[in-house]
């Protein structure tokens, strides 16, 4: 039986993804390019992933001569709020609360960061007024 294609990125996919969203368009060699200093990944490889994207409806291509130039259809902020909704549904049983519980209980977070939340939680308020 198939797997079920996710909805969000993998770890490879997230890669290819970061060289689409700095070049904003590239070919398999351009990918390959970006990513080189990262991962050794084959043409062939890069290609199939690029490929899922495609199917996942992250990215779009265009013919140029012989090469498909690929280009992201979402953007990173997209793409985090996408990974952000299934990490949420999945290990917090859809409560944001129950994330955020989460991080001031069982992380090291620091006292600068707990600062620059409250200021969001407390613009977050106003804007629900």
């Amino acid at each position: 039986m198939a797997r079920k294609t996710s909805n969000t990125l993998t770890d490879a996919e997230s890669r290819i993804m970061d060289v689409l969203w700095q070049q904003k368009e590239a070919s398999v060699r351009d990918v390959m390019d970006g990513i080189s200093g990262e991962t050794n990944q084959a043409y062939n490889t890069i290609q199939t992933i690029l490929g899922i994207l495609k199917e996942k409806g992250f990215v779009d291509t265009r013919k140029e001569g012989r090469a498909f130039l690929y280009r992201p259809l979402i953007s990173r902020g997209e793409a985090r709020n996408q990974a952000l909704k299934q990490l949420i549904g999945n290990a917090f049983g859809g409560s944001t609360a129950a994330l955020a519980q989460h991080l001031f209980k069982d992380s090291d977070i620091h006292e600068g960061e707990i600062s620059a939340l409250e200021q969001v939680l407390e613009k977050a308020i106003q804007e629900k007024e």
